[in-house]
């Protein structure tokens, strides 16, 4: 007959049960005190060499120091006390073998009764999930496995709540979470579960920090600024809205980093830089999150050619840090950052995937009549730049896979980008792509505060037209620019989508260690 698997509840009550069985023999189920990890090579000499004491690096140094005649179960003395979550166990009568894992990886345990005596009672009422202390000495077994002979054990956290695990050969082990929603409400147990998971947010922590580094090594300064704001700018995005009590002031969270790091440029700091979050009340999807990890950089004396430079620059520095190479896989894909990248000005790209010849936008009605041709619904379009930017995602972008600047934005969606001197209608600004990803946006900014102003009032008909996302009028940002502002090159890159492309993965909640997402039940 099939064993019956028990429920959640019976499963929680039968660990409630070991864990008082625990206190009953004079152990702390929940450890009060630090436990002492090491691990130490006894040294030929009698000295003593020191190695990390976590798994890998204890397999890893036992390996190296071990004998080399190959002898079965030949040892090199290396005492250890280690510490992580009991991941698998199998019971063998009067030993059992069990693997636990700490941050760096796993090591088998070997467990003998006649070695724990009466500790050996606390290995049966140990569980998969419950942290625990071992010291011992490093062997290999005779399967060869490096592993610890456990001389004394401790329970440091007992694991009341199952994780998921199945059974295989008489030894309990974990699977990774299958339900996707879940492993996004409840990333604590996709972490524990999935060691691809951990790879990923580790790999996230590596791209942020080289980030750092490359703008630190420029003399880029770092900085902070508002979260809270009186007017959200910097971005076509709605806010979030919030109220200050003490002020009695509606305030908004920010959608951008930009205006108050050009404030800092008109300050005098030449370059800067911010890693922020922001967010933008908006719809989820594999490439959106409401709340992302933007950064953003601001450069003194400098042009869009100069900031086409600088990405290539980043992104071939986080390339290398990542592989140790300009190229990588995505999706199956090779990405080459090799210098340099392709520059294709919007209406070129739209002539070349779409057959729309840029003398189409003229006006608003030859615009629209493109847009009907190509199957786009026109129906809340109301300006050419608008239409244009709509082409190009629809038709244009599904084909940027290797490095591409599309430049020439048109005026009306770009109110903080410099006019092009040859044709106002343009704009000083180019986004970047990468395997279909829109991964950064630059412009040379604005530094004439009457062209700007003019611009926020243009912004300001296209809001009152019901567009929620043209920006605001920012009287104190204008201020600040008319005490003066040196030609400034600006960039904003998205931290998520480089992770996505980094990490090769194809949706933005599998880089975000907590997305957003609808409260449960609803």
């Amino acid at each position: 007959m099939e064993e019956r698997l028990l429920t959640e509840d019976e499963l929680i009550k039968t660990r409630l049960e070991k864990l008082e069985q625990i206190r009953s023999l004079g152990c702390d189920p929940f450890a009060a005190e630090k436990y002492e990890r090491y691990a130490e090579i006894k040294l030929s000499d009698g000295g003593k060499k020191s190695v990390e004491p976590y798994s890998a690096d204890v397999i890893s140094a036992f390996e190296d120091a071990e004998p080399s005649d190959g002898a079965e179960g030949a040892a090199t003395q290396m005492d250890v006390s280690l510490a992580g979550r009991l991941v698998s166990f199998r019971a063998m009568g009067k030993a059992s073998f069990a693997h636990i894992e700490d941050q760096r990886g796993r090591i088998q345990l070997y467990l003998k009764r006649d070695d724990l005596g009466e500790g050996y009672a606390l290995v049966k009422l140990l569980d998969l999930g419950d942290f625990i202390g071992i010291e011992g000495f490093v062997f290999r077994t005779r399967t060869g496995e490096v592993s610890v002979h456990v001389k004394k054990l401790s329970v440091l956290a007992k694991s009341i709540r199952p994780i998921p695990f199945g059974k295989e050969k008489g030894e309990q082990h974990w699977y990774g979470l299958q339900d996707v929603e879940q492993r996004y409400r409840q990333r604590h147990l996709d972490l524990i579960t999935n060691a691809e998971s951990r790879r990923v947010f580790e790999l996230r922590s590596r791209i942020v920090r080289a980030t750092r580094d490359f703008y630190d090594s420029r003399g880029f300064l770092e900085v902070e600024t508002p979260v809270l704001q009186a007017v959200a700018g910097g971005a076509a995005a709605r806010p979030f809205n919030t109220y200050h009590n003490a002020l009695d002031h509606e305030f908004h969270l920010r959608i951008s980093l930009e205006l108050y790091l050009k404030r800092l440029v008109v300050g005098g700091f030449e370059r800067v830089y911010e890693i922020g979050r922001v967010f933008r009340n908006e719809g989820l999807s594999t490439r959106h999150n409401p709340e992302f990890t933007l950064l953003e950089s601001y450069e003194a004396f400098a042009n869009l050619e100069d900031v086409m430079e600088l990405v290539e620059d980043l992104f071939c520095h986080i390339c290398q840090h990542i592989y140790g190479e300009n190229h990588f896989q995505y999706l199956g894909t090779t990405i080459d950052f090799n210098k340099p990248w392709k520059r294709l000005p919007m209406l070129e790209g739209i002539e070349q995937y779409a057959g729309i010849k840029p003398e189409a936008f003229g006006d608003l009605q030859s615009s629209l009549a493109a847009m009907e041709s190509l199957g786009l619904d026109t129906a809340n379009e109301n300006m050419v730049g608008g239409i244009i930017e709509k082409i190009h995602e629809r038709f244009v972008q599904p084909n940027l896979i290797q490095p591409t600047f599309i430049t020439d934005f048109p005026i009306e969606t770009s109110p903080l980008a410099k006019k092009r001197p040859d044709n106002p209608k343009l704009t000083r600004r180019f986004e970047v792509y990468v395997a279909k990803l829109e991964c950064g946006n630059a412009f040379s900014e604005i530094n004439d505060p009457i062209d700007q102003r003019e611009r926020f009032v243009q912004q300001g008909v296209m809001r009152d037209s019901g567009d929620e996302e043209a920006h605001p009028m920012d009287d104190d940002f204008i201020r600040a620019l008319e005490y003066g502002m040196p030609p400034t090159g600006g960039l904003g890159v998205g931290i998520d989508r480089l992770v996505m492309m980094f990490a090769n993965q194809d949706n933005v909640r599998d880089i975000i260690l907590f997305p957003q997402m609808k409260p449960e039940g609803n």
